[in-house]
This record gives C-alpha cells, sequence and structure tokens, in this order.
C-alpha cells in the first residue's frame, strides 16, 4: 500500500496549482492590472471631451472639425502616457517580486 500522506498535491496531474504563497503577489498585480485598465478606459475619454469643448472651442476658439481633430490626439498621446506608465510600473514590481523571492 501507498502513503499519500505526504504527497504534494500541486505536483499531481489534472489539480490546480497552489498559490497560498503568493496571494499578496497576486492581489497585487491584479489590482494594479484593475487599476491602469480603468484609467485607460477613463483618461483618454475624459481628456478628449473636455480639451474639445474647454480647450479647443472655449478658450481657443478652434472651429468644431479642429477641435475633433486636436482632442483626438491629446486622447492618443492620455494612451501612450497610460501604457507607459504601466509598462514601467509592472517592470519594477516585476523586478521587485524577483528580488524579494531571491532573498529567501
Amino acid at each position: 500500500m501507498q502513503n499519500y500522506d505526504k504527497t504534494d498535491v500541486s505536483s499531481v496531474p489534472g489539480t490546480a496549482p497552489d498559490f497560498r504563497g503568493n496571494d499578496g503577489s497576486l492581489v497585487s498585480v491584479l489590482k494594479t492590472l484593475l487599476f491602469f485598465t480603468i484609467l485607460m478606459i477613463t483618461l483618454p475619454i475624459g481628456l478628449y471631451f473636455t480639451s474639445k469643448s474647454f480647450l479647443f472651442e472655449a478658450s481657443l476658439g478652434y472651429s468644431s472639425n479642429d477641435s475633433y481633430f486636436y482632442a483626438a490626439i491629446v486622447a492618443v498621446l492620455a494612451v501612450h502616457v497610460v501604457l507607459a506608465l504601466f509598462v514601467y510600473v509592472a517592470w519594477n514590481e516585476g523586478s521587485r517580486q524577483w528580488r524579494e523571492g531571491k532573498q529567501d
């Protein structure tokens, strides 16, 4: 008869991996992803409409057609800034977790 008391369940094929030791890092990664997802949706759209209405049409006096064009440029720049920030944060978070794992 075989002794199954000390068998690592995560090594058995067909079972889910054990994430109990990484709950803090997994939650941290998901929070970061959720934050940047919300930022990616709201910031470009918000900047598009506010820059179109308040900056280009009201302050600078551009026509409606011109303000569409320049507001789109502002929104595209916002998307690039959010993506660059996400890459920076993800890169630093990954290297920090790697350093912490290396010290253990």
